[in-house]
Formats: structure tokens, C-alpha cells, sequence
């Protein structure tokens, strides 16, 4: 049974940073893409940063230079470091996973139902401060 676990949310000023890490359990990490997304309640949500099983990322316009996705096979580990936050960078945190070829990377450019990623985690919760 494939599992994720978000962790590394919490409160913070804008202009400071956090690490999010995503844990993953019941699947090897290497077959798998992860994508990270956010949501704010009344709002769609929305696509942030994705790793495809051949390592290559791929970011949406609001994070591109400011948030950093990686992955640690060892640990089946993916993480998303954010740094220089704002105010519309808060909200529920989520990361999901999928084998299917393409679908990170789809999701990341569509909120269209088909392209939702299999699995996914409870989410973290990011709060920036002006």
C-alpha cells in the first residue's frame, strides 16, 4: 500500500524559508513521479514543482527561482525547499505520486481530473506573514 507523509510546515515570515519533505512508503521511489501542490480554501488548487522518475523537474511560474524539488532515493524521500516566501505562498501543502508516464507533469499544467495523480498525502500546512 503506497503511503505518503508530508512533514517541515509552520509558520513563517515573508522572505524566510522552509523544507518540506514528503515521505513515501509501498513503492519503489525510482518508478514513481512526485509533484507537490498547494491549495487555499475557496481556491483551485494548484500545481508547484514536480520530479519525474528521470530526475528532471519542472516548476510553475509563481515558485520558478524561489522553490527547489529533490529527492533522496535512499531515504524514498522528496523535498521542496522554499525560500524567499510570501504571503501567496501560503496554504495546505500537498504531495502526490503517480507511475503513469507524463501525469506529474500534466497535472502541474492542467487541474483537469484526469490528469489527478494516484496517491497522495494529508498535507502540510505553510503560513507566510507580511
Amino acid at each position: 500500500q503506497v503511503q505518503l507523509q508530508e512533514s517541515g510546515g509552520g509558520s513563517v515570515q515573508s522572505g524566510g524559508s522552509l523544507k518540506l519533505s514528503c515521505e513515501a512508503s509501498g513503492y519503489t521511489s525510482s518508478r514513481y513521479c512526485v509533484g507537490w501542490f498547494r491549495q487555499v480554501p475557496g481556491k483551485e488548487r494548484e500545481g508547484v514543482a514536480v520530479i519525474n522518475s528521470n530526475t528532471s523537474t519542472t516548476y510553475s511560474e509563481a515558485v520558478k527561482g524561489r522553490f527547489t524539488i529533490s529527492q533522496d532515493h535512499a531515504r524514498n524521500t522528496v523535498y521542496l525547499q522554499m525560500n524567499n516566501l510570501n504571503p501567496e505562498d501560503t496554504g495546505m501543502y500537498y504531495c502526490a505520486a503517480d507511475s503513469r508516464p507524463g501525469f506529474c507533469l500534466a497535472s502541474l499544467i492542467s487541474p483537469a481530473p484526469w490528469f489527478e495523480l494516484k496517491y497522495w498525502g494529508q498535507g502540510t500546512q505553510v503560513t507566510v506573514s507580511s
